[in-house]
């Protein structure tokens, strides 16, 4: 663009040379390329007074890009914070976008779903598996431990067993408790045989001792096997009873509650709690690390029909989708609120640090080729005029 621009002005001063006191139409053809080399001169100092001096010498205003480049780096980023790094036009653009729908379009794909699980899945084995131990031990005994230590629980923990005893899910606990003890009892016959011996009078003969721990066994076990058979034993009822007292006494009575958090206290202040916890995180740790690992494996099947499910979800619940839209507008705005004069002060700190020659080198390659028509256009605007103020001259 620069040869095409240098040789308008080249051909213009050719015609100026070859028509010079030529008369007749020849003094028109004269002055329109007089002022075409007028114009392209012109328009050629201001283009290059932008990125350089022109012909290196330095005259006043010129080579503006390399001298305010950290000038015109805060205005642009002035200019991209007020009019493009704002809540309100990027949640309008994030509305438009739709990303909910087309992120759950995109998921509902099976092969998409299977392709997101291969792309993050090594990406999080490794995260996961850079956890050491003593991190999670730090934040046991540091925040965590500490932190549940101090907050009460007991009311919460007697609202949630309310709920549990509303909706009998502890039946089911109840049944496997009653018959791992009468299993217990009709496996291990001699260890209770001796626990009831043991409390027997010095003075009995060894056959009475016998035939009496021979009928409280029997007993035992025949009254274990009624509770384990029968929905409506007493003994279940009782266990009921003694649940609701309980959450009702950890929901309103002091003494209750206060034994209950001097309890979890001493629960989690324990130094062996933490040491157990970490002990199963690495077994935990291990066992993601290589689920992950597996392309086949179970693990990454699971996490793709999940992914698949979410996907159909945000396709078929407008609700879901809008809470979605939502939150992603209410994260958007805050990041941009509270961060968007960070994110734009990037613009302003990379041109800082490029040096002024190499400033002006880069933007000039942007934009050089459209200033290069302003100087095509100068020499033919130029032309025109000069040819029309002849006209004038010639008629006046």
């Amino acid at each position: 663009m620069r040869i095409v621009a240098t040789s308008l002005l080249v051909l213009a001063a050719v015609v100026f040379v070859l028509t010079h006191g030529r008369h007749g139409g020849w003094a028109y053809v004269n002055a329109a390329a007089e002022a075409a080399m007028v114009g392209a001169v012109a328009d050629w100092f201001a283009v290059t007074a932008l990125f350089r001096h022109p012909l290196g010498l330095p005259i006043p205003h010129t080579a503006l890009i390399p001298r305010k480049k950290d000038a015109l780096g805060e205005s642009l980023e002035e200019f991209v914070t007020e009019n493009f790094l704002t809540p309100a036009i990027v949640q309008e653009r994030l509305e438009q976008a739709q990303i909910p729908l087309r992120v759950g379009r995109w998921l509902s794909e099976p092969e998409h779903a299977a392709r997101a699980v291969q792309e993050a899945a090594p990406a999080l084995g490794r995260a996961v598996a850079s956890i050491e131990d003593e991190e999670v031990r730090t934040l046991l005994d540091s925040f965590l431990l500490p932190r549940l230590a101090e907050e009460p629980i007991s009311e919460l923990a007697g609202h949630l067993l309310d709920g549990v005893l509303e909706d009998r899910s502890h039946v089911g606990l109840v049944d496997l408790g009653i018959r791992q003890v009468h299993d217990w009892a009709r496996d291990n016959k001699a260890a209770i045989a001796s626990i009831i011996g043991a409390r027997a009078p010095w003075w009995s003969p060894r056959w009475l001792d016998d035939t009496v721990i021979d009928r409280l066994y029997a007993e035992l076990m025949s009254w274990l096997a009624d509770v384990r058979d029968n929905a409506q034993h007493p003994a279940r009822h009782a266990v009921d009873d003694l649940l609701k007292r309980l959450a009702h006494d950890l929901q309103h009575d002091p003494q209750t509650q206060e034994r209950a958090e001097a309890l979890k206290r001493r629960f989690l202040t324990h130094p062996g709690v933490s040491t157990g916890i970490v002990s199963v995180w690495g077994s935990v740790q291990r066992a993601v690390v290589e689920a992950l690992a597996d392309p086949e494996g179970p693990l990454r099947r699971r996490l793709a029909v999940l992914l698949e499910d979410v996907g159909r979800r945000l396709v078929r619940d407008e609700q879901l989708r809008s809470a979605v839209d939502r939150r992603l507008h209410d994260v958007a705005g805050y990041v941009v609120s509270a961060y968007g004069r960070e994110i734009s002060t990037l613009i302003s700190q990379t041109v800082a640090r490029w040096d002024g020659r190499e400033a002006s080198r880069r933007i000039e390659l942007q934009v050089g080729r459209d200033l290069q028509f302003i100087r095509i256009n100068g020499t033919l605007v130029g032309g025109l005029v000069g040819l029309l103020i002849h006209a004038v001259s010639q008629l006046l």
